[in-house]
């Protein structure tokens, strides 16, 4: 995929809310900070709210041509008019989210071990995901930390779909889960490091070398 952006900022709504700001404060302070690549993910929010969000943050992303990806809900992202979604393990099929969202979408798929991974390169997916990379607190995958090597195997086996990694990445470590092979670097909490998140995605793409 043309023009995957090193960073993937993902808009957490419980950290969000843990840093005193709404999920679409946060986006904004991202896209000011030059972040083209956003995810919206907020289990357990209701669906109208869900749906509020997206819709909020998709109208910002779309002028600085950032791409939005809503959480698990294909319905939501529709609705919102988002560029696509990201299905874990246990949600919707990818394949039943291309056939809702049509061939120009998005759709991610999270995987975490080299079974999934073989499964995950059989199906209709713009990216993959890797992880957790390194242990993390923000999400609880039930999967051991991976480390740089999955990544580098996924990347080998990925050919022309981006691998993005995930799971503990801070901004000293991202340079080289790139070089390992991710076209790009999710990221929750380090973001909010140091309280400017604006900042702190500036620092990143410095870094990276890139959106």
């Amino acid at each position: 995929m043309k023009g995957w952006p090193r960073l993937y900022a993902i808009v957490d709504a419980g950290s969000a809310t843990r840093a005193g700001r709404t999920p679409v404060d946060l986006a904004r302070a991202y896209l000011d900070g030059g972040a083209r690549l956003l995810q919206l993910r907020a289990p357990g929010a209701d669906t109208r709210t869900l749906f509020e969000w997206s819709r909020d943050i998709v109208a910002l992303a779309a002028p600085r041509g950032a791409r939005v990806v809503v959480n698990d809900r294909c319905d939501v992202a529709l609705m919102a008019g988002a560029d696509g979604v990201h299905v874990g393990q246990d949600d919707l099929p990818a394949q039943a989210a291309r056939e809702l969202l049509g061939p120009a979408a998005v759709v991610g798929l999270s995987t975490h071990d080299a079974p999934q991974l073989e499964d995950a390169l059989a199906q209709p997916v713009s990216y993959l995901a890797v992880g957790p990379v390194r242990g993390t607190r923000t999400k609880d995958t039930g999967y051991a930390a991976v480390g740089l090597e999955a990544v580098r195997r996924a990347a080998r086996a990925a050919g022309s779909r981006p691998v993005v990694a995930i799971g503990g990445i801070t901004l000293e470590v991202a340079p080289a889960v790139v070089e390992a092979g991710a076209a790009s670097v999710a990221v929750i909490s380090d973001l909010l490091a140091g309280g400017d998140p604006a900042g702190r995605v500036r620092a990143y793409l410095d870094v990276l070398g890139g959106e």
